[in-house]
Formats: structure tokens, C-alpha cells, sequence
């Protein structure tokens, strides 16, 4: 199904869906009615600048992007950065270890604390072994988590980032990660929104941004929002049922074929005549076209997730033969459906529950032993199909989470959320393959070498996509240089 905020009438989406008839159309016509294209601001703002013209401003390296996002915070120490020391000194403490230098180090103020950090009374904090074994994959020799087999076997194609840090302790670190602004700042447009702003789009029966999966708890619309861009640059969240794939999309009650041949050309008719009396009004144009994009919908959408239509070597590679593997493994082959349609933008999430399924503060073993299991054969498949079909040169893929867990036990068995360091990679589209960039210290604790802030995964996007972020701002929206990022050029093929 599609999700949008309430109208600000208050009209909720389903009887809106209800009077208007017509489903999809009738979402995207409320989403654009929630505000205009881009924020007003004052004329003498707008001298000499307009609104991107959908042409990248540099040569792009790749066309689209498919942004996985494990919500909880996947432990990076039992994934993609492997650290001996954390089994040799297991149960000391970090003031006992060799290692105590990681509670006096300057990188600790970097945190804003939304709630109290567990792991602040460090001296007391007792380091928790490697839970699973790592071995060395592809001719590149890197060393992935045993609980990502699949992965590994394809990490020749994947540049590995140890280096990230931000600076929100708690879950807000999914919408930070997402926008590049802490979630007490308020809401900004999201990645995918940029991209849709910069470029044309490349399909006209879907729309340029795309997101499925469990969406995040946020005033700011779930990691999908546009904020000052307009409602028309916001993600469009999609349910993946092959048996229903657009639930609201059907009319309030069954129409003959003629009937809905008259409303189509009864709507068509109406948008003409609006854009005539009034054809200075880019906004309402937008709102037209947004209707008319989601009626078009209906039709397009379940023929693209019609997934028997796949070979069944296909549908096995994503793992929609297996219980445990088909939920996830149907977003990511409707991903690669969706890419190769023309979707500019895909962002899928992972880990159901307000916090995220991969939140292991207790049972880390338990937890993300079940969790890698949903993940790893699909994601693995992904990449194998997109390169055998010619699309991962073209499509950048990113496997990301909010932050990593901590060096240290909480209670028994878990570990508790730690954004000083932790891994996300990388893979297709420009991307250097089979190699592995920046460190964390002896523990894993803080990001020492290459560091990485968030928003240089967004840079080095949108550099790939051929768009400088700079030449994207609207007049009296000013962004910060953190917000901009940094292009990370040592993974670049």
C-alpha cells in the first residue's frame, strides 16, 4: 500500500480514498496537497536560480540506488570489522585492558544523548567476546562475519567502510543516517527525496522514490520525507503482496470497464481545463501529474511484481523457496524490477518493531543468528542478479544501519548502541570492488583512520548519480557543510 500523512483538513487517506474513487491517484493528489513545491521564500532569494533541470550536472557513473537499511543497529564487530582483541581480554573491564585509551579519547564528545547512554560508566563496562567466527572471501581475502556467508562470497564486488560515525546515541540515528540532520534539529529531505529533486524521471508509470519494509517511527514521515523540496519529491511507501499488491488502490466499489473509462477521461478533462485557467501555477501542475503518475500505477505495479513470472533459479537465488528468507528476498527482486523499470530511488527497510528487529541489547547470539539468516541469501542474490544482468554498474547498492553495538556486554549477552564507529558497505555503480576502507580502533570502539560521517555515503551518491548537492539548494535553505558530506574517493573504481 502507499502511505502518506493526513490531509491537513484532517481528511484521513482512507475516506479520501473513498471519495475520490480511485486509490493510489487519490494518495499522491493528498500528499501534493500538503504544501508546494518549494518553500516560498523572498524574491530578491530566488535572483538568478532555478529549479534543477533533471540533467545530472556531471557525468554519472550510475542511474539508480538501492539503499538496504537494517533497523536496530547490526553489530559491525560480528559483521564486517573483526577484532581479536575483544576474545582476548573478554571480561575485563576497559579500564583493565590495554585499550584503556578509548575512554579518554576526544571522539566521545561527539554523541548528543537523546537518552542515557549505558555504556558511559565505562570503567565498569566489561568487553564481551566475538560472538561468531570470520573468514576470508573472494581473491580480495576480506574477512566477513560466518554469519554472512553469502555475502562473502561476493565481496570482491563490495567496498566495506569500517570508518562511520554519527552522532545520535539512539534510534534517531536511522532518520539522521537518512537525512544528515540529528532528529532534534527537525525534519530535512531525505536522500532519496535529493535524488528525485536533481534528476528526470526515468520511468513514466512509477514514481522516482520508492520505500518498503517496516517504516521508521518519525514525525518525519518514516525516512521517506521532502520537507521543503514538496510533498512530490517524497518517497512513496510500498507493501510487497503478490497477491495484493495495492490494497487502497481499488475503487470503493467495483466499476465496469466503462465506468472507469469515463472517470479516467472525466479526470483528464478536468486537469485541462485547470491547466488552462491557470497556467502559471506550477503547483497545482505538479499535483496533476502526481495523480495522473498514481493512476498509471494501477495498472503497472502488479504487473511488475507478478514474481512467477521469474525463472525459478531467479526466485531461488533471493530465496523465495524458503520461509525464513521470501519476505525480505520479495523486496529485493521487486527492487531489481523496480530498477530496471526505471526507478531512480529504492529504499528498503529491515527489522520490524518501533526500535528495529536487530536492536540485540540482550541475546546478540540469538538475535542476530535469526536476523542474518532473513538477510544474507537475498542480499547476496541481489548482487549476482543485478551484475549477470548488466544493471550493477549502473545501480549503486548500499547495506547501511543507524550505528554498530558496543565493545562491551550489556546485561548477560547483548550489546547496546554505539554510533562512534561501526561498518556499512558498499557495491555496483562506480564503486570499487573487493576492498575495504578506513578502521576502527583494537576494540572496534571509536572510528580512527578514514572517518566517515554519515552524510559521505550521501556525497558519494550523489557524485555517482552525477549531482553536485550544492548546486541542488533552494534559496533561504541554506545547508550546513555536514549536511553536504564528503565524496569518499578511495572507493571509487
Amino acid at each position: 500500500m502507499l502511505r502518506h500523512a493526513q490531509c491537513s483538513s484532517g481528511l484521513s487517506r482512507r475516506p479520501f480514498l473513498s471519495s475520490a474513487g480511485m486509490g493510489l491517484a487519490g494518495v499522491a493528489f493528498q500528499a501534493m496537497l500538503e504544501g508546494n513545491v518549494v518553500a516560498e521564500v523572498a524574491d530578491a532569494d530566488r535572483a538568478g536560480w532555478s529549479p534543477p533541470d533533471g540533467r545530472p550536472h556531471q557525468v554519472p557513473r550510475a542511474k539508480q540506488v538501492i539503499w538496504l537499511m537494517m533497523r536496530g543497529g547490526f553489530s559491525h564487530l560480528e559483521s564486517f570489522d573483526p577484532k581479536p582483541e575483544l576474545t582476548i581480554h573478554a571480561g575485563k573491564t576497559l579500564g583493565e585492558s590495554p585499550h584503556r585509551y578509548v575512554l579518554e579519547s576526544p571522539l566521545l564528545r561527539n554523541v548528543r544523548e537523546q537518552v542515557a547512554d549505558n555504556i558511559i560508566d565505562k570503567t565498569k563496562a566489561r568487553i564481551f567476546p566475538t560472538q561468531i567466527g570470520f573468514q576470508r572471501g573472494g581473491k580480495s581475502g576480506i574477512e566477513v562475519s560466518d554469519w554472512f556467508p553469502h555475502v562473502r562470497s561476493c565481496i570482491d564486488d563490495v567496498a566495506v567502510i569500517r570508518s562511520m560515525w554519527t552522532t545520535d546515541n539512539n534510534h534517531g540515528a536511522q532518520w539522521e543516517f537518512l537525512s544528515g540532520r540529528h532528529l532534534l534539529d527537525g525534519c530535512f529531505p531525505t536522500l532519496g527525496a535529493w535524488v528525485q529533486y536533481g534528476l528526470a524521471a526515468q520511468s513514466n508509470n512509477l514514481p522516482q522514490f520508492i520505500s518498503m519494509g517496516p517504516q521508521l517511527d518519525s514525525q518525519c514521515f518514516g525516512g521517506t520525507d521532502a520537507d521543503y523540496l514538496g510533498p512530490e519529491h517524497a518517497g512513496i511507501v510500498l507493501q510487497i503482496d503478490p497477491e495484493n499488491p495495492l490494497p487502497f488502490a481499488k475503487p470503493a466499489r467495483a466499476l465496469s470497464a466503462d465506468q472507469a473509462r469515463s472517470r479516467t477521461e472525466l479526470l483528464g478533462q478536468l486537469n485541462r481545463l485547470a491547466a488552462a485557467e491557470y497556467p502559471l501555477d506550477q503547483s497545482l501542475q505538479a499535483r496533476m501529474q502526481s495523480y495522473e503518475l498514481a493512476f498509471r500505477m494501477q495498472t503497472f505495479v502488479p504487473e511488475l511484481l507478478k514474481f512467477d513470472s521469474e525463472r525459478p533459479e531467479t526466485r531461488r537465488m533471493y530465496g523465495l523457496d524458503q520461509d525464513v528468507t521470501r519476505p525480505f528476498g520479495q523486496q529485493l527482486l521487486a527492487a531489481r524490477k523496480m530498477v530496471e523499470s526505471g526507478v531512480r530511488f529504492v529504499q528498503i527497510f529491515h527489522g520490524d518493531g518501533a526500535a528495529g528487529a536487530w536492536d540485540a541489547h540482550s541475546a546478540l547470539h540469538k538475535n542476530h543468528t535469526g536476523m542474518c539468516a532473513q538477510v544474507d541469501l537475498p542480499v547476496a542474490g541481489l548482487l549476482q542478479d543485478l551484475k549477470q544482468r548488466g544493471l550493477l554498474d549502473e545501480t549503486i547498492v548500499v547495506f547501511a544501519t543507524e550505528f554498530g553495538r558496543t565493545p562491551c556486554v550489556q546485561g548477560a549477552d547483548g550489546r547496546d548502541h554505539h554510533n562512534y564507529g561501526f561498518s556499512v558497505w558498499m557495491a555496483g555503480g562506480g564503486i570499487l570492488g573487493g576492498i575495504v576502507h578506513g578502521a576502527t580502533d583494537e576494540l572496534g570502539f571509536h572510528a580512527v583512520e578514514h572517518r566517515h560521517y554519515v552524510t559521505d555515503i550521501h556525497a558519494t551518491i550523489l557524485h555517482l548519480l552525477g549531482l553536485d548537492s550544492h548546486r541542488l539548494e533552494v534559496p533561504g535553505r541554506k545547508r550546513l557543510d555536514i549536511e553536504h558530506g564528503q565524496v569518499i574517493r578511495e572507493i571509487l573504481a
